[in-house]
């Protein structure tokens, strides 16, 4: 009887692999499957920015209210464009993170880089400048240059964002800790569509005496800590030089919406021959 056992639970087991290898085997008739290769993984480079797709006009292209349609402005307009196809000029205000790489025949390399923050903008047509400043050796190094030089090689966004002020040359009477930039930042990564980030940090300052009154109305400071530095006595003090009939003037701005509608169109069309 248990021969008899063994022998079928050994016929059983012979039907199992008969089937399940008869079940793998593809029919003789049927072609093979089509090799389909594996989708390519997408590598994104955090590290390069991207080209920004909103309508920004660099404000060196706006003339100055004397001259609203000069032929003078008109003829660097092209020089500039001209030089914009051959350097690639981005998008970046006052408190954006730069480095720019200019030819130096003193340096060892031929070329010279700099990191910094942006602390000024200023200038119109071909004479358009900005400052940027970092702190090396604890020692506070400013370098001003010209937006379209053609000693300037290359310049990097590392970090693009505004400030609660359109300039920031108080930072010379600040803590250096705030105008202190890694040379060997990476560029931070930001959205070409959406609106340009804005930093509402408020800086602290060194004891008087300061380089200019910044307390004072006229300079309109918003990123100071004026409460850390002074008493509520002279902030209150500092209220008397205001000048509160610059509110009515109607000379101090002009608009120049459609005039910069017209020249961003102009650019736009320059740039895309």
């Amino acid at each position: 009887l248990s021969r008899i056992i063994h022998r079928g639970v050994c016929f059983t087991h012979l039907l199992i692999r008969v089937f399940s290898t008869s079940a793998c085997r593809p029919a003789a008739d049927s072609d093979p499957p089509k090799f389909v290769p594996p989708s390519k993984p997408v590598i994104v480079d955090k590290t390069q920015t991207v080209a920004s797709m909103r309508k920004f006009l660099s404000p060196e292209f706006v003339p100055p209210r004397q001259r609203t349609d000069p032929f003078k402005f008109f003829l660097e307009r092209k020089d500039m464009i001209r030089r914009r196809k051959m350097l690639n000029i981005p998008e970046f205000y006052v408190g954006s993170i730069l480095a720019v790489t200019m030819a130096d025949p003193n340096a060892s390399g031929k070329t010279n880089r700099f990191v910094g923050i942006c602390i000024q903008r200023g200038g119109k047509g071909l004479g358009a400048t900005f400052i940027l400043r970092n702190i090396v050796n604890s020692q506070g190094v400013e370098i001003c240059y010209e937006l379209y030089s053609p000693r300037i090689q290359k310049i990097e966004v590392l970090k693009l964002e505004k400030r609660l002020d359109d300039n920031l040359m108080y930072l010379r009477d600040a803590l250096p800790e705030y105008s202190t930039v890694d040379p060997e930042m990476k560029p931070v990564p930001f959205s070409p569509t959406g609106e340009v980030p804005l930093n509402q940090i408020k800086v602290k300052m060194r004891p008087k005496p300061w380089s200019k009154r910044w307390e004072r109305p006229k300079f309109n400071i918003q990123g100071i800590r004026f409460d850390l530095c002074m008493t509520p006595r002279q902030i209150e003090g500092a209220q008397k030089h205001a000048q509160p009939w610059l509110e009515y003037d109607m000379l101090k701005e002009y608009d120049t919406t459609k005039l910069e509608e017209q020249i961003l169109k102009e650019v736009q069309q320059d740039l895309s021959k």
